[in-house]
């Protein structure tokens, strides 16, 4: 036991005790100090080597002046007002921060891809929109645009912005400024933008429709008729045309006159098809009289107004529509002669007036009185005066009926009764729009003055077996008791198409079995289609019978062209015609939905 406790004295003994280390007191006071308290002195080597790394005051200056290329005086203070030479501001040393990045940095951004070519100076033109002088750039302004060099040659989607071809590269500057340019030429500052612009518009005096007065009248026909104002609305005609520069030009400012036409050959060329088709077959087609617009409508209860541009970007777009649900339309047609407002209907009791002034859609549902003869309105034509509106009856005991409204009020005027079997085949407005020829499908004809409320004269389609559809058009000379028209086109079951001059008749000397000038059998199914031009120089005879059953015929020689349509020409089961009221446009529709546009020249 005494020998153990020897041995751990012994270890005890041999451990040395650690130094404690320094304080930072002790430290700084000691740090560089030698043994005496004196502070030792650098050499030449650890200050050689001290300003390698660090550097000196002198060589910072000397790299300053060297690199700016100019004797700044770093010792000077900042004057109180800065000197401005030739546009810049010299500030004073030691104030950097106020120094521009463009004065200290530069981008190099190597070689011009046009080494060759030099830049070609724009136009001057004004400065983008927020640039002022004196004032803080906007935010989207970036000064490393000038420097920035944009080829529109090389890329196509650029070569829009090019002032003239030979124009290549532009800075940015000028390359952001054309691309705000076609942005607002393609997007037009709305009104609601503009103030000044709305303040004009709103006290320039402008020119209202003839029917504008429609609205306030139809509270005055209750007696006869029902007005119910559904949900349905559009933008107004006018939105429509307010960014459409071509769309507003009138149909009839034609820088050439038409020619007239020559028999047996006509110069017709095919345009542009319209775009954006019924997704059925199209059974009504209307040209706006006024506008270059086409009116298209059929079973897929969607109402659709084209442009008729065929040089556009988009040859003749669609510009607007409206669908109404489970309603598939059957006629439309402008109201002549300002085209302000749209009637379309359907297989129904009720038709409705699409108003493009306003976009507002209403909904005619009966006439009183003659509800029994009215079951469906389906069928109806406007007068060329915009006066009236005839519905064909659905009522067959005793003979066909046509009613006649008022286009404004809807009350009913008056109503024609035709002699015969079978009901009313088709009718047509006389060209004035004072009267109508009715046909029964019988072939009787009966000639009625609206104003005068009277037939003033009977006639009997000469072979007629099964009349389908009427069409009166031309000029006539004489008398205008059965109206300006000098053609009466008829066409029948068997595909016959009779052509009748109206020049010799008067009222009272109409003979009671005329006999046609001529009676066409290009056509051996039913003849479906018939429209004869304004100009009354041609008319279209067409069946949806039969392929690519259309024909055109030259008047007054009641020929028909032989050069078109051929064999080649895509034009498909018809089911409407349209001609254009310059008579330089003819529209047709088939089962697929397709509209094609051919050009008449002479």
């Amino acid at each position: 036991m005494p020998d153990s406790q020897n041995k751990k004295g012994k270890k005890k003994a041999t451990i040395r005790q650690q130094p404690t280390p320094p304080t930072q007191d002790e430290l700084s006071d000691g740090y560089g100090a030698s043994e005496d308290g004196e502070a030792m002195e650098k050499d030449e080597t650890e200050l050689e080597l001290e300003k390698l790394v660090f550097g000196d005051d002198a060589g910072f200056r000397e790299g300053l002046k060297l690199y700016r290329n100019d004797t700044v005086d770093l010792t000077k203070e900042r004057s109180e007002e800065d000197v401005v030479i030739g546009g810049t501001e010299e500030v004073a040393e030691g104030d950097l921060d106020a120094v521009d990045d463009a004065d200290l940095f530069f981008i190099d951004s190597g070689p011009s891809i046009n080494p060759n070519q030099e830049l070609i100076l724009a136009p001057q033109t004004e400065d983008i929109e927020g640039e002022t002088d004196g004032a803080e750039p906007p935010a989207w302004i970036d000064s490393d645009d000038e420097r920035i060099n944009v080829s529109l040659a090389s890329n196509p989607r650029l070569r829009k912005l090019r002032i003239s071809e030979s124009e290549d590269i532009v800075n940015g500057k000028e390359y952001v400024k054309r691309l705000r340019q076609q942005f607002e030429r393609l997007y037009p500052v709305p009104e609601w933008a503009n103030p000044s612009a709305s303040r004009k518009t709103s006290g320039r005096k402008r020119r209202k429709l003839s029917d504008a007065a429609s609205s306030s009248s139809l509270s005055n026909s209750e007696d006869d008729m029902s007005v119910d104002s559904d949900a349905l609305s559009t933008q107004p005609l006018a939105k429509l045309l307010q960014s459409t520069g071509s769309l507003t030009q009138t149909s009839g400012t034609s820088t050439s006159t038409h020619k007239k036409l020559r028999p047996e050959v006509i110069d017709i060329q095919r345009t542009k098809d319209v775009s954006g088709g019924q997704p059925s077959a199209i059974t009504s087609l209307n040209f706006h009289p006024i506008h270059p617009l086409l009116l298209s409508s059929g079973p897929s209860s969607t109402l659709t107004l084209h442009h008729i541009s065929p040089n556009a970007p988009t040859p003749n777009p669609t510009l607007t529509s409206v669908h109404i649900r489970s309603h598939p339309i059957t006629t439309s047609a402008f109201l002549p002669p300002t085209g302000s407002r749209v009637f379309f209907s359907a297989r129904r009791r009720y038709f409705h007036i699409w108003d493009l002034t306003s976009g507002s859609i209403s909904k005619v549902s009966r006439i009183y009185g003659h509800a029994h003869e009215q079951r469906t309105m389906e069928r109806f034509k406007l007068s060329p005066d915009g006066r009236w509106l005839g519905l064909i009856g659905s009522g067959r005991k005793g003979g066909g009926t046509i009613n006649i409204l008022d286009a404004h009020t809807s009350q009913w005027v008056a109503q024609v009764r035709v002699e015969g079997k079978g009901g009313v085949a088709d009718f047509a407005w006389w060209g004035d729009g004072s009267g109508l020829l009715v046909l029964g499908k019988g072939g009787e004809a009966v000639e009625y003055n609206v104003q005068g409320r009277m037939v003033v004269a009977r006639w009997i389609d000469e072979g007629s077996v099964g009349t389908t559809v009427v069409a009166l058009g031309g000029k006539r000379k004489g008398s205008a008791a059965l109206g300006p028209d000098r053609w009466a086109v008829v066409g029948s079951q068997s595909g016959i198409v009779n052509v009748y001059d109206r020049n010799t008749w008067n009222v009272g000397a109409v003979p009671e079995r005329p006999v046609p000038t001529r009676a066409l059998g290009q056509l051996t199914t039913p003849v479906s289609c018939v429209e004869i031009s304004p100009d009354g120089q041609m008319f279209v005879m067409a069946s949806r019978w039969k392929r690519d059953a259309l024909r055109l015929v030259h008047l007054p020689s009641c020929t028909v062209y032989k050069n078109w349509p051929t064999a080649n020409t895509p034009i498909g089961r018809i089911t409407a015609v349209a001609l254009a009221p310059n008579s330089q446009m003819l529209a047709v529709a088939n089962e697929q939905g397709k509209i094609r546009l051919w050009e008449i020249r002479s």
